[in-house]
């Protein structure tokens, strides 16, 4: 894309993106670089996003591969990861496409670390079958990533070419068509409200991508930033969009266990996730005896998919009679294989992290637990990010493109914001009146009221500790339908008090979110409720048997507003 895209005479069209993750960042830069007008809207600062926190890496199959690697073998394993349940159309073109996009970065001034020949340095993941995970800076991926990729916008600020708002929170999508008010989904997205300094403003465009990320302060364990609240999913669903896979949640098997950490804390906000990749470079699991134990759950031990290495220890600790405790991860394997200094210098980060924790982790393991990651669903998407609603896009972890399935392969996420941020461009660009909705969605699934038979009411009032510690305790990494229902009587009953269907009259910024993290929970155990099978990253005790290896991307629980959560 170049500036000449719009060349002509024509008056530029405006975008507005709303998110600075890499989705949000990546897909303002090549919008303003062929020549639209953009608005780039976060609800923090530029860095606030699970992107600059992310350590993994970006898997991509270069022109110059590992050894024995292809696109078709990337294809495989994201496949595989995603239990049966992706859309193998979104995977062929995420892995096709991912060159593409790593080139793309480096126009924007993205440095990959590169091994002592002057190649890219390629690493091994969980699920990965050959080495294709580029770092940077280490295990500081996402850090210098958004890093590079910030300083490009500002530079695109300064030159004119796009208009950065930070801490503004947006609180509702604007819709055109005023005699449709009352019938989400009838009119086109046109652009946004959002609360700025204390007051609500408002700002207009041809259409709106929403770059929001996804919603780890569901729970009370997450690797997610605080700004992680659900904020997109609830804006789209407000508006008709159709959303979809809901109940996939993925959670990253080993977060750090600080003292008096989360469950008593009404936020997240200093979460350290110990990377997929110190396993990749030998790590092992432990528990508190010192036994070894993932062997007994799954052959690929440590390596083996991260929900089922998640499940693993969920289930481990359950066994032991301690469900709400934790297990260590022991690293000091890998100094004694790798020599002194060996972890300081391939992550330096969670060393640093570690130490300011008061632990050396290359002379003692690690206490872990797993921890809410990634949200495998989404806002559903076409191919190039388009919703079922006009003038809406949506690209990066807040939408469902089909990719990911029931469970993320490690490294894949950074680089479908990559890829189908830059799709979304591409069609908004293209799309003469930028009205074009997505075809050939799933029809919606009607979604009932809360089933009758269970008085589970919550203990106290509404608050984010309460909501995160019951969707930990009933809707976490174990499930069944016992446990679910009774989440969904306990948020139905905070309903009547927040009213998460609607976006709230406040000019608080946390009223609205906690809105939305109550509207995407109920989302999400309807979702979950209706899969009564184990599927990748949902996982039921009392369901039915994980299917074989079949193709299962057709049934998926798709839900819209125009098929209220609500009795109608």
């Amino acid at each position: 894309m170049t500036s000449g895209s719009l060349a002509g005479g024509h008056q530029p069209k405006r975008l507005i993106v709303v998110g600075s993750g890499i989705a949000g960042l990546y897909s303002a830069l090549l919008a303003a670089e062929a020549g639209a007008e953009v608005v780039l809207l976060t609800k923090g600062a530029l860095a606030d996003s699970n992107t600059y926190l992310a350590q993994g890496g970006i898997s991509a199959v270069l022109d110059e591969p590992a050894p024995g690697d292809t696109v078709a073998a990337h294809i495989a394993d994201t496949l595989n990861a995603g239990a049966g349940h992706c859309d193998e159309e979104a995977v062929r073109v995420l892995c096709t496409e991912a060159r593409m996009d790593i080139a793309g970065l480096g126009r924007f001034g993205v440095r990959f670390d590169l091994d002592d020949d002057g190649d890219p340095s390629l690493g091994l993941e969980a699920a990965h079958s050959a080495p294709r995970i580029l770092h940077a800076g280490g295990d500081a991926t996402g850090a210098r990533v958004a890093a590079a990729l910030i300083k490009t916008v500002l530079d695109f600020q300064t030159a004119g070419r796009i208009q950065v708002i930070g801490h503004a929170q947006v609180t509702s999508l604007i819709q055109d068509g005023e005699l449709y008010q009352d019938v989400p989904g009838r009119g086109r997205v046109m652009g946004v409200n959002f609360l700025h300094e204390g007051r609500e403003m408002a700002r207009y465009a041809d259409a709106v991508l929403l770059a929001t990320g996804g919603a780890g302060q569901l729970f009370a364990q997450t690797t997610n930033p605080s700004v992680a609240t659900a904020d997109g999913l609830a804006l789209a669903w407000r508006v008709g969009a159709e959303v979809s896979d809901l109940e996939f949640f993925q959670f990253h098997p080993t977060c750090m266990v600080r003292a008096g950490d989360a469950l008593e804390a009404e936020e997240n906000t200093d979460p350290l996730l110990i990377s997929e990749a110190v396993r990749g470079e030998g790590a092992i699991l432990v528990d508190a005896t010192g036994r070894r134990f993932m062997a007994d759950y799954h052959p690929d031990g440590e390596l083996a998919p991260r929900d089922v290495v998640s499940r693993s220890i969920a289930l481990h600790l359950a066994a032991l009679g301690d469900p709400n405790g934790h297990v260590f991860l022991d690293a000091t394997v890998i100094e004694e294989q790798r020599g002194e200094g060996f972890l300081e210098k391939r992550f330096p980060t969670i060393s640093e992290r570690t130490r300011q924790a008061g632990l050396d982790w290359s002379r003692e393991p690690v206490p872990v637990a797993p921890a809410a990651h990634y949200w495998m669903g989404g806002v559903v998407t076409d191919l190039y990010g388009r919703t079922s609603v006009p003038g809406l896009l949506a690209a990066g972890e807040v939408a469902c493109t089909g990719v990911q399935g029931a469970n993320r392969l490690a490294s894949n996420s950074l680089l479908e914001g990559l890829v189908f941020g830059r799709r979304a461009v591409s069609a908004f660009l293209r799309d003469r009146d930028a009205t074009t909705a997505l075809s050939g969605s799933p029809a919606p699934l009607r979604m009932e009221g809360a089933s009758a038979g269970f008085d589970f009411v919550p203990s106290a009032g509404f608050s984010r500790n309460a909501l995160r510690r019951l969707m930990t305790a009933k809707a976490g990494v174990l499930r069944n339908g016992v446990l679910l229902a009774e989440a969904e009587a306990g948020l139905d009953s905070w309903a009547e008090a927040v009213l998460p269907l609607s976006a709230p009259v406040s000019l608080d910024p946390r009223v609205h979110e906690d809105a939305n993290l109550l509207l995407a929970a109920q989302l999400l155990v309807r979702a979950a409720r209706e899969r009564r099978e184990s599927l990748g990253a949902h996982y039921r005790s009392d369901g039915v048997a994980e299917p074989a290896a079949v193709d299962d991307f057709d049934k998926r629980y798709t839900m819209s507003r125009k098929a209220s959560l609500v009795n109608d």
